[in-house]
């Protein structure tokens, strides 16, 4: 794993109504994470004595994230003494979030407080800012007697609380209000499960396999929900799409395994089918650290990547996350699960044959962020269509010699 760098923030500052304040040099910053907020106030508050809300990212000393210097766009509600003169100039983006603009935290946070009281609940302290950058904003609210959670997220990812809704009998976080891109969520106990034990790892996989088999005559409903539709045919337009986007940042041999890859994509969905799984509900991230558990209960979030597709798309980042020495159990396990739900059913033939377009299906969620985030946010995400084609063009080659 590389060694990421220490991040330093400073700020710019504006108004509510957008006119600028001034600047605030840099601060040490206790993660190097570039979308955690909640660290980047606490320091600012603490060299400065000044309370902000982060609205976006502005410039970054690296060209990739993590760490380094970093200036982030803040808004301030009352003069900053301490601020100095700043030149330069803040441009308007027609793909710029709503949440990363001036007062439009202050928008959700007054849709929340207002949801809240006709539930009869009410802030016991200020809300804290924990995260924002171009896939969500997430803060965190205290009420009598536990705390709840204000998720915001950006118009491709507002199928969540449509989702959430539908699914509210299962183990996925408690929806307690949602309106478009914002949501109001219960506080779920326990941790965040990146360092999964081998038995919660396969109770992980029996939980996505239960909402698979759940969902897979259901189909109809999800799409009319807003979930994007990762079938066959659709996916099949979307990787070459991608690809073709994409050719002159890759190598020229990536390129020709690509086309070739594309050429038989059909053949390709046609053995899949074969398998014996019938398309349903894809989480879309399924991996440990999207669980959270307290050893009696298990809940697994974010679910605005979810689509409608193979449900093995979601195996081959849960492998990548979890330890080499646990993979090959997980995967036996997993197919054990679908040959029990679908007796007959290939699952081992059908992950060999997705592992590319699982890949390739990455590089096209990647390309459709960047086709709906504002420049200065792109960073974030920049290199990765061009990363997964590379491994996907791995994939394909690595098929080709064991088949």
């Amino acid at each position: 794993m590389a060694i990421v760098k220490p991040r330093t923030a400073e700020l710019v500052l504006v108004t509510p109504e957008g006119d600028p304040v001034g600047f605030l040099p840099a601060v040490p910053v206790a993660t190097p994470w570039w979308p955690e907020t909640e660290p980047v106030v606490a320091a600012v508050r603490e060299h400065h004595g000044v309370d902000v809300i982060v609205l976006r990212l502005l410039d970054t000393e690296l060209q990739q994230p993590h760490g380094g210097r970093v200036t982030y766009l803040a808004e301030v509600a009352e003069p900053v003494h301490a601020a100095e003169r700043w030149s330069g100039v803040l441009d308007d983006h027609p793909r710029r979030h709503a949440f990363a603009r001036p007062s439009g935290p202050a928008a959700d946070l007054a849709w929340a407080k207002a949801r809240l009281a006709e539930r009869g609940l009410r802030p016991t302290a200020p809300p804290t800012q924990v995260r924002t950058w171009n896939l969500s904003s997430l803060w965190r609210i205290p009420v009598e007697g536990q705390m709840v959670w204000l998720k915001v997220v950006p118009h491709f990812f507002a199928h969540e609380a449509a989702l959430l809704a539908a699914l509210a009998c299962a183990q996925v976080p408690v929806l307690l209000a949602h309106d478009g891109g914002r949501m109001l969520l219960a506080e779920i106990a326990g941790e965040d499960l990146y360092g999964a034990q081998p038995p919660q790892l396969l109770e992980m996989v029996n939980r996505l396999v239960a909402l698979q088999r759940q969902w897979g005559d259901r189909v109809e409903e999800l799409l009319a929900l807003g979930l994007p539709d990762w079938r066959a045919p659709a996916l099949a337009q979307a990787i070459a799409a991608v690809i073709e986007r994409t050719r002159d940042e890759i190598s020229a041999d990536d390129g020709a395994t690509l086309a070739d890859f594309v050429r038989r994509l059909s053949d390709r969905f046609d053995d899949v089918e074969r398998c014996g799984l019938r398309d349903t509900l894809v989480h879309g991230d399924f991996h440990p650290g999207n669980f959270r558990g307290d050893g009696r209960a298990l809940t697994l979030l974010d679910w605005g990547d979810s689509g409608v597709g193979h449900p093995l798309l979601d195996q081959p980042a849960f492998l990548d996350a979890i330890p080499d020495a646990c993979a090959g159990a997980v995967r036996a396990h997993w197919s054990q699960q679908w040959r029990a739900a679908v007796p007959g059913s290939d699952t081992a033939r059908a992950s060999i044959l997705l592992a590319p377009v699982a890949a390739a299906r990455q590089a096209v969620i990647y390309r459709n962020f960047l086709d709906n985030i504002e420049p200065s946010e792109q960073i974030y995400h920049r290199a990765d269509p061009a990363k997964w084609l590379t491994r996907t063009a791995a994939l394909v080659r690595a098929g080709m010699k064991s088949g």
